[in-house]
């Protein structure tokens, strides 16, 4: 009952636990990974093309043949958010398991893939789409498997949350007072902060630079039945 946000209407809470307590009782959910499920959807879907999340260990070349779709990731030389600017294929399987399992947890609800990248169009759509949203930053998880703090979702979480109009719960209120103190400098931020000094340590810094990228689409990708779609 105190975890719920059942007196705003505009909520945010992170991962699993925040789809539980306010995903399922919300008529739109938007799911936040910017680096890099939110990302990869709104990149692939603004190119028309259809995208599986997975959210399973094995499997999924035998998934992605039923569904006459190829695998992309996860992320190496060869598979970046970059490439996917460029890829040809029409429908693809995303290996995003935490991602995956947050879209189909939100049972009935209207279910959106939201970034830094097309965050105010993902917040008009919500605002057209139901009257309850929760915004759910991804987060990401230790090598133990436990949640850990993501700064970039938050401040993704933050962006989306700015555009949107309604009663806020001081959840939300923070993750937008967060994107507004860091919104003139975000790529810096995201670079310094432990996700984004992983990925450039690996030799992904064009996707950090990607992934920061504001308001650059106005694709809204949406999960119908098991397959994010652009519906802008």
């Amino acid at each position: 009952m105190f975890f719920d946000q059942a007196e705003y209407n505009i909520r945010c809470e992170w991962g699993t636990k925040g789809i539980e307590h306010i995903g399922i009782s919300s008529d739109v959910v938007i799911i936040v990974d910017v680096i890099s499920f939110s990302t990869a959807v709104d990149i692939v879907t603004a190119q028309g093309a259809q995208v599986f999340p997975y959210a399973k260990n094995e499997g999924i070349d035998e998934f992605a043949k039923r569904m006459d779709a190829i695998v992309v990731g996860p992320r190496s030389k060869e598979h970046t958010l970059v490439s996917l600017e460029s890829l040809e294929a029409n429908r693809l399987v995303l290996p995003y398991p935490n991602e995956a399992v947050l879209s189909i947890l939100t049972g009935q609800s209207v279910v959106l893939a939201g970034c830094l990248r097309n965050a105010q169009a993902v917040a008009q759509a919500a605002m057209k789409l139901g009257t309850t949203i929760a915004v759910i930053p991804a987060g990401e998880h230790w090598a133990d498997k436990s949640a850990r703090f993501a700064t970039e979702d938050l401040i993704g979480a933050g962006a989306i949350l700015s555009f949107l109009e309604g009663s806020f719960s001081p959840e939300a209120q923070s993750a937008v007072a967060i994107y507004e103190d860091v919104k003139d400098n975000v790529c810096e931020h995201i670079k310094k902060c432990s996700s984004g000094k992983k990925l450039i340590e690996q030799g992904f810094a064009d996707d950090v630079l990607c992934a920061c990228q504001v308001n650059v689409s106005s694709a809204v990708p949406q999960l119908i039945d098991v397959v994010y779609r652009n519906i802008a």
